[in-house]
């Protein structure tokens, strides 16, 4: 399987949490110049309209860089206007202006070769019992990917979903609920973008979850990282889930996947563009620990389904 790579250029910017930062603001020429240098890197995925600007002022520095662009980032969660909801706010204003900011990015997309946006509504949701109605905040969303998936047909919205932060519960918190909002809508341009972190702590199987959006056409794209299923640590792939990434690259391969690998890793010790380097290499050698056990044998170990011999053999592998 080939690895076409892309880097999600928040993640060689700033970095902070409520405690402390990690590491300080780039510019996204700093960051362009940052990403052409790091061995492997295929493209990148911008951010709108914090990289981008919200007329597509930036667009040009993307386009000079020569790298490529997997999809545009949609932000619809850290400008003020959005704390209390983008898609669902209780203001129709709101609501249409983060409509207005996929529509903008589908089109910027589309200017930038990559065809596809991915956009994480993790601020719409609740925290309460009794805080919002449930049935008002499903249809605004299904309205809001109606309107935007009929905006233009040749450019693909993903869905990023998410359980928990920033809201306690996120509207759209697993694979599966967010599959019944691409199917109850239609639109063949109306995907899933399956971050492994996130899908982890949905507590999901994410080769499970990858093998059924698969299944309805509506895969469109993933983001590899790692965590211990508690929090959205954002770590190096395989650092805590090893098999279950091994997993998922075995079943993204049956799939014929050809699609962009993207990566959304941080860490808190050293300079991320290091952690991002550093990632693209990992992800070859698990490819090559992948290859360490034949198709056939893992076809096998499947038909046979002994859990005894099989996890034996996985970790003789190791060896």
């Amino acid at each position: 399987m080939t690895f076409k790579n892309s880097i999600l250029l928040g993640t060689i910017g700033g970095y902070h949490d409520r405690f402390h930062v990690y590491q300080k603001p780039r510019t996204l020429e700093e960051r362009l110049d940052l990403a052409l240098k790091i061995p492997r890197a295929d493209g990148v995925e911008p951010v709108y309209p914090q990289d981008l600007g919200h007329d597509g002022e930036r667009v040009d520095l993307v386009k000079k860089s020569g790298l490529g662009v997997s999809a545009v980032n949609v932000n619809i969660k850290t400008e003020e206007q959005f704390v209390k909801g983008s898609f669902t706010s209780r203001d129709a204003k709101v609501r249409d202006k983060a409509l207005n900011y996929i529509k903008t990015a589908m089109d910027l997309s589309a200017d930038l070769g990559s065809n596809m946006v991915s956009v994480c509504p993790l601020i719409d949701g609740w925290d309460y019992p009794f805080e919002v109605n449930y049935q008002d905040q499903w249809r605004q969303m299904v309205e809001t990917f109606e309107k935007a998936a009929a905006h233009r047909s040749d450019v693909k919205i993903s869905i990023e979903y998410k359980a928990f932060e920033s809201r306690n519960r996120i509207i759209l918190p697993n694979l599966a609920r967010t599959l019944v909002l691409c199917e109850k809508i239609g639109a063949p341009n109306l995907g899933i973008t399956m971050d492994v972190g996130h899908a982890l702590m949905a507590d999901e199987t994410p080769a499970a979850e990858a093998a059924l959006g698969q299944e309805f056409n509506r895969l469109f794209y993933v983001h590899f990282n790692d965590n211990d299923r508690r929090a959205d640590w954002d770590m190096l792939p395989a650092s805590v889930n090893l098999w279950e990434t091994l997993e998922l690259l075995y079943y993204l391969d049956l799939m014929d996947w050809n699609g962009w690998f993207a990566y959304d890793v941080f860490t808190r010790n050293g300079d991320n563009v290091e952690a991002v380097a550093a990632t693209f290499e990992i992800m070859e050698n698990l490819e090559k620990l992948r290859h360490k056990i034949s198709k056939d044998e893992l076809d096998a170990m499947i038909a046979d389904g002994t859990p005894a011999r099989n996890i034996n053999k996985l970790i003789a592998s190791l060896l």
